[in-house]
């Protein structure tokens, strides 16, 4: 049960953005002071990706562990539970068909979870994203990730 009614709790919602939130802002720092320039925010492609490489065609998206139901964190909501579970598969869902379809278009594209933002290995593999103008992560290699059953070398 909720704490607060809900009134209160759909205006605490609606006040909560999805650009240029702190995790985004730790990215572009992370990305301009390790010389990785050239990048642009909320490129307008499909899915909007958070961070985008327009010449190279690379997209770059942070799932918020909360939204997207990181396996690591996996922190989900103990109010309306219903309601998030089909929120944050629906989520799922929609990452999946961007990604698809930005694949489609010749882009490739990196999802990076919040929660590992700040470390060494996921810098590294936009780097070499963005110098080959390829990755290695699949669709279905992100959605077994997504279900849990990551290897090392899909882990983000």
């Amino acid at each position: 049960m909720d704490r607060v009614s809900q009134q209160v709790r759909s205006k605490i919602m609606a006040s909560v953005r999805s650009v240029n939130g702190s995790t985004e802002q730790k990215m572009a720092t992370l990305l301009r002071n390790n010389k990785l320039p050239t990048f642009r925010m909320q490129w307008p492609v499909i899915g909007k990706p958070d961070f985008a490489w327009p010449k190279r065609k690379v997209a770059l998206f942070i799932d918020g562990c909360f939204w997207h139901g990181c396996p690591r964190c996996n922190r989900p909501s103990k109010s309306n539970v219903e309601f998030w579970q089909t929120k944050v598969v629906a989520n799922r869902r929609r990452d999946i068909r961007v990604a698809r379809r930005l694949r489609r278009d010749g882009w490739k594209v990196l999802r990076v979870w919040e929660c590992v933002v700040e470390e060494t290995r996921t810098l590294s593999r936009i780097r070499r994203a963005v110098a080959s103008g390829s990755t290695k992560c699949s669709s279905r290699k992100a959605m077994s990730h997504r279900k849990g059953k990551s290897s090392n070398a899909q882990r983000r």
